[in-house]
């Protein structure tokens, strides 16, 4: 059952818990009505250095996305360094990250439908040529693009956790060939989706592949996953769609591929320094669609609720069941 806000207030001597929100990436104000709403009183603290969060030994938990490297290091009653995603690769940019604090990542139900909506709309926004329909009305031009039913297009997913799975059964709804790419086998996917798994099942998925997204967790295993080895063992032409973490994509090598032909277009929404920086490549390169890392974004209530829950957990003396094992990433 989730932890009531008056039960967490309850801890610390009858005072509300101090909560660090950490990001040097991120304005995390928009964070902050939602905590106070469910624990009025409660001690937020927003800064990105030790000096401008107040007496580092009264927080207890900091919700992070990208924190600033060695601030989590210097607050001796850290209970709870929460992730602001599922994931929590961001955190490699801290090497002083303490190893005492349990680190959680955010279950959200509702990013499934988030994620689905996004890369359905990925794939069918290139599969129906509307980049070129719209460059038509801007310039009030009637002109017609091919017509290729989705069945003829095959969409592979690397990455068959919750999300894949979700976005594969979307995609099969709408007509698409869907094929799905995991480290191990996997069981109980939908009918109809062609699995592959293992290095040895990797060329064999790729070959089928008109549309690549990506939604695998970030691993040491699976960083740079997107390279030039991976384009080339696709379809001529093929698109890539990165809906995982930045550090999935080897830039340079997408770049010369689209260049080359090897690919044909690239729809991303993760990239290895955000915000993207003015005068990056992808922001003008005529295949490339580029939106601000919103492919899923948990809502701050839930955010600020499974945060709490978590910290009184941990008040009483319990792992949360979102806690995450730092040497597998997940």
């Amino acid at each position: 059952m989730s932890a009531q806000p008056t039960e967490i207030a309850a801890g610390g001597a009858g005072k509300p818990p101090c909560i660090a929100l950490l990001s040097s990436v991120l304005d995390m104000h928009y964070l902050a009505a939602a905590f106070r709403a469910l624990l009025p009183g409660v001690d937020l603290r927003l800064g990105s250095t030790p000096e401008s969060l107040g007496a580092l030994g009264e927080i207890e938990a900091a919700v992070c996305w990208y924190p600033p490297p060695g601030v989590l290091a210097a607050m001796p009653r850290l209970r709870l360094v929460q992730s602001l995603g599922a994931g929590i690769d961001h955190f490699h940019t801290d090497p002083e990250l303490p190893r005492e604090p349990a680190l959680c990542r955010i279950v959200d139900t509702d990013m499934a439908g988030t994620m689905t909506a996004y890369v359905t709309w990925a794939v069918i926004h290139r599969q129906r040529a509307m980049g070129a329909y719209l460059d038509s009305a801007a310039a009030q031009r009637w002109q017609e693009q091919p017509i290729v039913p989705p069945a003829r297009h095959r969409v592979g997913i690397a990455g068959l956790g919750t999300l894949g799975v979700a976005c594969a059964r979307a995609l099969l709804a709408v007509g698409y060939g869907v094929r799905g790419w995991s480290r191990g086998p996997k069981a109980g996917l939908p009918a109809g989706v062609e699995s592959f798994h293992g290095p040895d099942g990797l060329d064999a998925f790729l070959a089928g592949c008109d549309t690549l997204v990506c939604l695998l967790p970030l691993t040491a295993q699976t960083q740079g996953f997107l390279n030039a080895a991976v384009f080339a063992r696709l379809p001529r032409g093929a698109h890539v769609v990165n809906v995982g973490r930045g550090s999935h994509l080897v830039e340079a090598d997408l770049l010369r591929a689209l260049d080359d032909g090897t690919l044909g277009a690239a729809t991303l929404d993760a990239f290895a320094q955000e915000p993207l920086p003015a005068g990056h490549p992808f922001w003008h390169h005529p295949r490339v669609v580029v939106t601000p890392h919103i492919a899923a974004r948990t809502e701050a209530a839930a955010i600020a609720r499974q945060t709490l829950d978590n910290l009184a957990q941990l008040r009483r003396g319990q792992r949360p069941a979102m806690a995450v094992d730092p040497q597998l990433g997940y």
